[in-house]
């Protein structure tokens, strides 16, 4: 009954077309031919307007018959009118193109030179009736960004997590990866990372995209899991004519000396007749390049033997106040191979003026082969160090016995892992939908299958181990140090074989996504322009990982690492310093030409990793958009989302005895109401507010219903598929002033109220209830916290410097900074008890973003900076353990020339600075994790040839 209701009521606003009405439709492109977003589209008279879509395309619905001027209002853009005739039931088609305006001040002309991208985000950010940030394709250009994550970081209250040197995970607004969502053309993309939500953004290529949508304010026709915000990668579209552009460059990564090879071709026409448009492009990226890393954990505590048994024969241990020291250092040379493709293939057909359908793929494929060189030094357990092995100067532990382990990380010896570990990752959508006019109802629809996966096969460890005393040097705690107090100690003959292993990983994230939205006219307080907007959503998601790991025996033929082929890491300009050498290791070729056969499995180290969980999604919503006033414009909606998961994970005793699979079953539903005004100031200054309420679905590790009891360690690890969503209220106030020359002055505060935030718990058992003599063992679950609140300030300031005298009126300015202050309750430490005064993790505090750059006729030249304060990264059982991701400020520099008005040069020097990847334990000068990545220098050719 429902649907018959539903099907009459769709058919009533499709025929509701009155025999003295008409529509029109049309697409605005620029002077090459590249579709425009957000321009303003009014017709005067009848007071009736429309605003361009990511495509170009745009749609005015139920016009009185009669002739009529169009205007076309764009920002840095000469105005255009244009003639158009409404015949009664049908929609007349146009097609508009605009061209760069010319200024004049103090009677000089002033022309901005490659601000046609500029003028496309900013005029997007400026007709969206929520508060958004873009950034264009060729803006992205500007910045020497290979990927999506490092163009992504130069947008307002964005910070970018590095993994190898690349930005990787996004944090919006301080809120952690995996409570932000990334859409790539509004279909969501799966996540290839086993144990989280987030995306890897260092996956596509920054070539590949046409542009970036940050939404900070949801709407409710947007999905609801965006806690910080959303992020919409819209890949390049079809062009309104012919287009040929293609990439070919070098470079070198100083920190190996080894090439840069990248390339990328995009090509796409439209049929004489305007119906069928295409495009395909393709990226290719050879990066070969590593990182110098030094590691430490520190504590606060020591225990030693004092010689003396208890009458269980068990020995007393005594304990020594100390400054907190290193307790196990690492230092880590990588080699790493990175290949990055992506193909990209864009239809769209239009069979007439109402009906279009449009089909978008995009496939990137990424190789990671890595070698990872390891030597590690831990202190030994308390029970093995005696009175006269350690030295302990006014609270400095400065000598102690140690075990030393050399690993070598590497992989089999074939085409594909080239005796390197392989880290396959994969990401897929393929999108079809289409645009409908039916009477005075617009309807649009898509379907999309998507895929993420990791692979990570034949994956080898060998280990060789040795036991001796080490000085331990924490005079600078920077960098701290631990060296054999014997080098002799240190020979490789005394490095006796440990284990040789080999894992295989996999993990998949396949996602089907379906989904129709609806809109009619509907004029509330007689301003015009009004509508109703309503829709539904489908999301079926399944999430696997399957891993295993063996072991082989091997002591008898390599007893020690004298015994085998070795390489000599040692480098005098290791960027973490010279003082530290690195000595030699197992050669990763001979590791990789090993014949590894029956080998013993090893669960415990995948048993509690591996689960398979299915989350379906399903959504409606109805919302209105309507002018109050001439000035002042409301959105007004609630979204409805219900969700339920079936999630299965292992029972395990002592981390390798499966006891049985256990299956749980959950389901919620969040009703979320949202609110948006928009003020017009005047033409050029906007205010806006808004009331949202967004959720993050918990991660799927998390949800696994697993449970382990390790009874050697009397220690319990438990998942939770009882877990609740994370909940925010969200309110924003934004004020906004754009430049003739396109530019923007914006400013604005936001606060989340969050509820359940996830953490992970550690606890205490109370009784035996997890099997016999349990009770006082040590709990790890994930659990929610009670609520955290983050407050925050935006500031934005872009524009063309053309007001200064002679060639400074070249010069443009880009600047944003971000505040941010949080607080979290209902964080218990190891003890079970509340921690007070904690920052909510991943809340930096302070963000900023400059660059200056010069644009004339010919030259472009920029210099970037980009500045993210410390912040907590993750929480241990107390402050002392805490870890914080350290402060990090990148220079970047790139130029390009134009050689013709199609082809061009370009060179780029990223990082500038050196800036290490750092992490600290409690405070900041403890370092726990230093890895340097040297600077790269790249330099090619660029061609673009563009046709109406």
């Amino acid at each position: 009954m429902k649907l018959h209701a539903f099907l009459l009521f769709v058919a009533c606003m499709s025929l509701n077309l009155s025999a003295q009405t008409g529509n029109i439709e049309g697409v605005i492109s620029d002077e090459n031919g590249i579709n425009v977003p957000g321009a303003n589209v009014i017709i005067s008279d009848l007071n009736k307007g429309a605003i361009s879509d990511f495509d170009g395309r745009f749609s005015l619905v139920g016009v009185p018959t009669g002739n009529y001027t169009l205007l076309i209002s764009y920002l840095g853009y000469e105005s255009v009118s244009q003639n158009v005739e409404v015949k009664e039931k049908e929609t007349t088609s146009v097609s508009i193109f605009i061209t760069p305006k010319t200024l004049e001040l103090d009677g000089v002309e002033v022309t901005g030179f490659g601000l046609g991208s500029q003028a496309r985000a900013l005029n997007t950010q400026r007709t969206n009736m929520n508060i958004t940030n873009v950034v264009a394709t060729d803006q992205i250009g500007k910045f020497p960004d290979a990927n999506i994550g490092d163009a992504v970081k130069r947008i307002p209250g964005i910070t970018m997590q590095v993994d190898q040197g690349e930005a990787r995970n996004i944090i919006v607004r301080g809120l952690s990866p995996q409570l932000n969502s990334v859409s790539l053309n509004g279909s969501r993309v799966p996540s290839a990372e086993g144990d989280n939500r987030n995306v890897q953004m260092d996956l596509i290529p920054a070539d590949m995209i046409q542009s970036i949508e940050v939404s900070k304010a949801v709407t409710p026709d947007m999905d609801a899991d965006a806690l910080g915000g959303s992020v919409n990668l819209v890949t390049r579209t079809s062009p309104q004519g012919f287009r040929l552009s293609s990439t070919l460059g070098s470079g070198i990564n100083f920190i190996t000396d080894k090439p840069i090879i990248n390339g990328s071709f995009l090509l796409g026409d439209r049929s004489d007749n305007g119906k069928f448009g295409w495009m395909v492009s393709a990226s290719y990226n050879d990066n070969d390049f590593g990182s110098d890393n030094v590691e430490a954990e520190w504590s606060d505590e020591f225990e030693y033997y004092t010689g003396v048994d208890d009458a269980d024969g068990e020995p007393i241990l005594g304990e020594v106040d100390v400054d907190p020291y290193t307790s196990a250092f690492e230092q880590r040379e990588y080699l790493v191979q990175r290949i990055r493709r992506s193909l990209s293939a864009n239809l769209d057909y239009r069979f007439d003026a109402n009906n279009s359908i449009f089909l978008k793929t995009i496939y990137n494929w990424r190789d990671d082969r890595e070698n990872r060189f390891v030597v590690q030094s831990e202190i030994m357990d308390g029970e093995d160090i005696e009175l006269g092995d350690f030295t302990l100067n006014n609270g400095s532990l400065t000598r102690f016995p140690a075990e030393i382990t050399r690993e070598t990380k590497g992989g089999i010896d074939n085409s594909r892992n080239k005796n390197r570990r392989l880290e396959d990752q994969r990401m897929q959508n393929y999108s079809l939908g289409g645009k409908h006019l039916w009477g005075n109802l617009k309807v649009d629809w898509m379907t999309s299958f998507a895929k993420a996966s990791e692979e990570r096969l034949n994956e080898r460890y060998i280990v060789f181990a040795n036991e001796y005393s080490v000085i331990n040097d924490n005079s600078n705690s920077r960098y701290p140090l631990m060296i054999a107090e014997n080098s002799a100690d240190a020979d490789l003959s005394n490095f006796e074989y440990d284990e040789v292993t080999e894992e295989n990983q996999f993990t998949k994230e396949e996602d089907i996504n379906v989904f129709v939205n609806f809109e009619v006219p509907s004029d509330f307080f007689g301003k015009g322009d009004g509508s109703i907007k309503f829709g539904g959503r489908a999301r079926i998601k399944t999430k696997l990982r399957d891993n295993d790991f063996f072991e082989f025996d091997l002591e008898d033929d390599f007893p020690t690492l004298a015994a085998v082929p070795v390489r000599d890491l040692s480098d005098p300009d290791f960027l973490a310093g010279s003082q530290y050498v690195a000595g030699s290791f197992a050669d990763e070729t001979w590791l990789g030409s090993l014949n590894l056969v029956d080998g013993e499995s090893v669960p415990d180290e995948f048993l509690r990793a591996n689960f398979n969980v299915d989350e379906n999604v399903f959504a409606a919503y109805a919302m209105t958009n309507q002018n109050i006033t001439d000035k002042l414009s409301v959105l007004l909606g609630l979204r409805l989302e219900a969700t339920k998961v079936t999630a299965v994970g292992n029972s395990i005793i002592d981390e390798e005895d499966l006891i049985g699979e256990i299956t749980k079953e959950s389901s919620y539903t969040n009703l979320l109401p949202g609110l948006h005004f928009k003020y017009n100031l005047s033409d050029a200054s906007i205010l806006r507010f808004a009331w949202t309420n967004t959720l993050a679905r918990p991660n799927y590790e998390d949800l696994v219903p697993s449970l382990d009891v390790v009874s050697g360690d009397e220690e319990i690890y438990l998942g939770n598929p009882e877990l609740d969503a994370t909940t925010s209220m969200n309110f924003d106030v934004m004020a906004e002033h754009y430049f003739r020359s396109v530019g923007i002055l914006s400013g604005g505060l936001f606060y989340k109220n969050i509820d359940n935030f996830i953490y992970l718990s550690r606890g205490e058992a109370t009784d035996d209830s997890f099997g016999a003599d349990t009770e006082g063992f040590e709990i790890f679950q994930p659990l929610n916290g009670d609520g955290a609140s983050i407050f925050g300030a935006e500031f934005a300031f872009q524009r063309q410097l053309d007001f200064l005298p002679g060639f400074a009126r070249n010069l443009s300015l880009y600047l944003n900074y971000t505040f941010i202050t949080s607080s979290a309750d209902g964080i218990k430490n190891e003890d079970g008890e509340d921690r007070e005064d904690v920052d909510l993790p991943n809340t930096t505090p302070n963000t900023f973003n400059a660059s200056l750059g010069y644009n004339d006729e010919k030259l472009s030249v920029r210099l970037s900076t980009n500045f993210s304060d410390s912040y907590l990264d993750e929480l241990g059982g107390n402050e002392f353990e805490d870890r914080y991701y350290d402060t990090q400020l990148f220079l970047d520099f790139n130029a390009s020339y134009k050689i013709t008005n199609n082809l061009s040069v370009y060179a780029d020097l990223n990082n500038i600075t050196n800036q290490p990847l750092r992490y600290f334990q409690g405070v900041k000068n403890r370092t726990q994790q230093a890895e340097f990545y040297g600077r790269r220098l790249t330099f090619g050719l660029k061609y673009d040839l563009f046709r109406k």
